[in-house]
């Protein structure tokens, strides 16, 4: 079979169009990328419900405290701070947060100068005893300390909460991701979706972080969960990202695994259930005890007491009123707050 000169003409002019064509089209296709990206500046992206997470702004206070301080904190580093307010996902910058502690702190020393001050002058005026002179001397030093305490101790109290909130949640988001897995949603898909689901509290706000670093930052899966695990709270989301993350990198299949996290929190939660009805039980018996047959029997044998010897009728009706105003009503509001920070509505 022979080729005429003039048909391999023509095949290798059609050759050459062709890649002329193609490298015009690739030429065209770089210049309006670089185009836009001359043009473009800073400019608003619509993201999908679920792709960015909610961010708080900065109180009065906060951006006051900053302004006055925050220069003065901007080399200052404090590992732990910056551990708590990231597992506490608190939008402020650790100098920042440092510069609210101290000026919090500050006004309360001030306040609590003032406040001494003021309350001696009055205990001098009515001639109060010396001794409560000098426990006034007590509140410009405690004052400050407890405002210090509260206010850079809220971080690892909100990344406490998260963790319980997480881990309370974990084994219905597990049956959530086990069903998407089974219909061979990708994990990315999986998160996303995940991030639309407010049944499931701060496990929807960590799949928003997850989502937010694969749409918006361009990581990889693999790297936005491991950086997802890194700055979570709970032990238990922790290892179950970093299982994914194995999982995935050696060729392993998702699907079992995800069925198998779920089993596991499953029983976990099972056993945690078991436990705090027992807890309750024991808390019931409790509080019949010291709550109610307690205070019933001192105020019995006070009254015979008053009845018997009627020198001392006075102490004892001053007893009986503490029991009444005070005891059982602090006993009643200790067990409320014990309980309640137990249970929580899931």
């Amino acid at each position: 079979m022979s080729i005429d000169k003039s048909d391999s003409t023509e095949i290798r002019s059609g050759f050459k169009a062709f890649d002329v064509q193609k490298g015009a089209a690739l030429r065209t296709a770089v210049q309006r990328k670089e185009a836009e990206f001359q043009l473009a500046g800073p400019h608003l992206i619509r993201l999908a419900k679920g792709a960015a997470p909610y961010r708080e702004s900065l109180s009065p206070f906060q951006r006051s405290a900053r302004r006055i301080l925050g220069r003065r904190f901007i080399d200052y580093r404090n590992p732990a701070l910056e551990t708590g307010l990231e597992q506490a996902r608190m939008a402020i910058r650790p100098e920042d947060y440092w510069a609210y502690v101290i000026l919090s702190t500050s006004i309360a020393a001030v306040g609590g100068i003032i406040v001494a001050f003021l309350m001696g002058l009055l205990f001098a005026l009515v001639g109060a005893p010396l001794s409560l002179l000098i426990i006034l001397t007590i509140i410009p030093f405690a004052l400050p300390g407890v405002v210090f305490w509260m206010t850079s101790g809220t971080p690892r109290r909100k990344a406490k909460a998260r963790k319980r909130n997480i881990e309370k949640r974990i084994s219905y988001a597990m049956s959530f991701i086990s069903a998407m897995s089974s219909a061979n949603v990708n994990v990315d898909v999986i998160f996303k979706e995940l991030s639309r689901q407010s049944i499931y509290g701060e496990i929807q706000r960590e799949a928003q972080w997850i989502t937010r670093d694969i749409e918006l930052m361009g990581k990889d899966v693999l790297s936005a969960l491991k950086d997802a695990a890194t700055r979570s709270p709970s032990p238990k989301w922790q290892d179950f990202l970093q299982g994914v993350i194995t999982t995935s990198a050696s060729g392993g299949q998702l699907k079992p695994y995800f069925l198998m996290k779920t089993d596991q929190f499953n029983k976990d939660r099972r056993i945690q259930e078991k436990t705090l009805m027992e807890t309750l039980g024991m808390l019931a018996e409790t509080f019949v005890t010291v709550v109610v047959a307690a205070p019933l029997f001192l105020i019995v044998m006070m009254s015979l007491m008053a009845t018997v010897n009627s020198a001392s009728g006075g102490f004892i009706l001053l007893m009986l009123y503490v029991i009444v105003l005070v005891m059982i009503p602090m006993s009643q509001i200790g067990f409320i707050v014990l309980i309640s920070s137990m249970v929580e509505e899931v």
